[in-house]
C-alpha cells in the first residue's frame, strides 16, 4: 500500500501537484491570453491538419492520471443542422474511427479501451443545447499510436 493509501501526504516530484486522484488543468507554460503552450499547439495543429486556417477552436488541456490515450470533449458547430443519427453514421463509416455510443448501456470511449491501437473511439454524441446547428461528443485515442506521426503517414498515403 502506498503513502496515499495510508492517508499520508505525498510530495509531488514530476508535476507541481499530486496527480493521483487529481486533475491538473495546465499542460505546458502560459503562452497567449491565459492559454498554455499545449492548448495553443492543439488549436494550431487542428487548423493545419484540416487545412482550415480560420477554424475557430478554444480548448482547455488537463493532465489526468491515466497511462495512455488522450481524451477530448468536442463541441462542433455547423452551417446547418446535423442530426445525431447523421453524425453517428458518418463516424461509424470513417476510417480510423470506432463509434462507441450507447449511454443507456454505459458504452462510451474511455482511455483504458483505446490504448495500444490506432483507432479513435467517438461517442456521447448529442445535440449542443446552446446551438441548433451544433453537436457535442467525446473522443479517446492512443496519443502514441494515433498521433501526429500516424496522421502524417495517413495524409501522405491519401496524397499519393
Amino acid at each position: 500500500m502506498g503513502a496515499l493509501g495510508r492517508g499520508e501526504q505525498v510530495q509531488p516530484k514530476v508535476f507541481p501537484y499530486q496527480i493521483a486522484f487529481n486533475l491538473i488543468p495546465q499542460i505546458g507554460s502560459e503562452q497567449y491570453l491565459g492559454y498554455t503552450s499545449e492548448e495553443m499547439k492543439m488549436q494550431n495543429e487542428g487548423r493545419k491538419i484540416m487545412h482550415l486556417p480560420e477554424l475557430k477552436v478554444s480548448c482547455t488541456c488537463v493532465r489526468v492520471p491515466v497511462v495512455r490515450s488522450h481524451s477530448i470533449s468536442v463541441s462542433c458547430h455547423f452551417d446547418g443542422p446535423v442530426s445525431v443519427e447523421e453524425a453517428r453514421a458518418a463516424i461509424a463509416a470513417a476510417p480510423g474511427c470506432r463509434l462507441v455510443d450507447d449511454l443507456g448501456a454505459k458504452k462510451y470511449p474511455m482511455p483504458l479501451d483505446t490504448s495500444d491501437q490506432d483507432l479513435v473511439f467517438v461517442g456521447r454524441i448529442r445535440p449542443d443545447l446552446t446551438d441548433p446547428n451544433g453537436l457535442a461528443l467525446w473522443c479517446c485515442g492512443d496519443q502514441i499510436r494515433k498521433g501526429a506521426a500516424t496522421n502524417a503517414v495517413q495524409i501522405a498515403e491519401l496524397l499519393l
